[in-house]
């Protein structure tokens, strides 16, 4: 192998590792984000704190995907969906990818560098969450619960970006964002339950059991209703309406694919979460621009 072709095969493992050839899940962790700015920001966000907020979505998401990958190298080789990542196949070493991890960190890092005090706070129980996520499904019944307190984090910090302090609005948007995540997640662990079963690694979809569907359900009723109190407490109207309208019937979309109970349709309803994250989204824009605050 010439070293040029060495390089190429290095560069497109760093490349699987951090997920950038599915970034799915930069999505589901940058919609939220986008939402609490623009609340935040009263449709006016400044555009500077976006970017930031952008790009440490982007690296912080990469970041923890390395980490994620680390700590379940042992257990991905035995686990269909994962038997090819980079570092099961050897593309990647462990070295690297802690490497990986801790660099993108230090970038994201270096963002908060432009924002204030209370929002860097924030970001240090931002970095424990993320680090503390991967282990979590060796000891709680439902990481999925970590991994959505890990997500909805950035609420409070663009909160504390734009104004200074969280307010009630913050939290119930919080609220909201774990509970989606913990939904969609629910979903996607279906995916892996009987190998998650056989190596003894905790998930949702094992907790749950055979009333899976039901607490997806629950859950996503729940964000509705929270996303409508948002919608109240933010004074917003008949736009933002129609998107949580859209995004139910997204949600019950997933619950059609949901009721074949086949692998490949559990991973098509977590992937539909997305354009319920983007619909939600394009409402509050569209909303705060017919109806912006006084």
């Amino acid at each position: 192998m010439s070293q040029a072709t060495d390089w190429h095969h290095r560069l497109s493992g760093y490349w699987q590792l951090i997920r950038a050839d599915r970034p799915i899940g930069i999505y589901l962790l940058l919609w939220p984000t986008l939402w609490a700015l623009w609340l935040a920001g009263e449709g006016q966000p400044d555009w500077r704190i976006v970017l930031i907020f952008v790009l440490g979505t982007i690296l912080m998401r990469s970041a923890g995907c390395a980490i994620n990958d680390y700590a379940d190298r042992h257990f991905d080789g035995r686990v269909q969906r994962t038997r090819q990542r980079p570092l099961v196949t050897g593309r990647v070493t462990p070295g690297e990818a802690l490497t990986i991890a801790i660099l993108l960190s230090l970038l994201a890092g270096s963002l908060l560098w432009w924002l204030n005090t209370p929002t860097r706070w924030h970001a240090l129980s931002a970095v424990a969450l993320a680090a503390v996520y991967p282990f979590s499904k060796r000891y709680i019944p439902l990481p999925q619960l970590v991994l959505g307190i890990a997500f909805a984090w950035a609420i409070p910090m663009a909160f504390s970006a734009l104004q200074g302090a969280t307010s009630a609005l913050t939290w119930v948007l919080f609220c909201a964002v774990v509970a989606w995540t913990i939904a969609y997640d629910t979903a996607y662990a279906m995916v892996d339950r009987e190998d998650d079963l056989r190596i003894g690694v905790q998930s949702g979809a094992i907790l749950f059991g055979r009333y899976d569907r039901l607490a997806v359900g629950i859950l996503q009723g729940l964000v509705i209703l929270l996303l409508g109190i948002v919608g109240w407490l933010a004074g917003r109207g008949s736009m933002y309406a129609l998107g949580l309208m859209i995004g139910t019937g997204l949600f019950v979309y997933q619950h059609y694919l949901l009721r074949r109970r086949e692998r490949d349709a559990y991973f098509r309803a977590f992937l539909n979460n997305h354009p319920f994250g983007l619909v939600i989204c394009a409402a509050l824009i569209l909303d705060y621009r017919a109806w912006p605050m006084e």
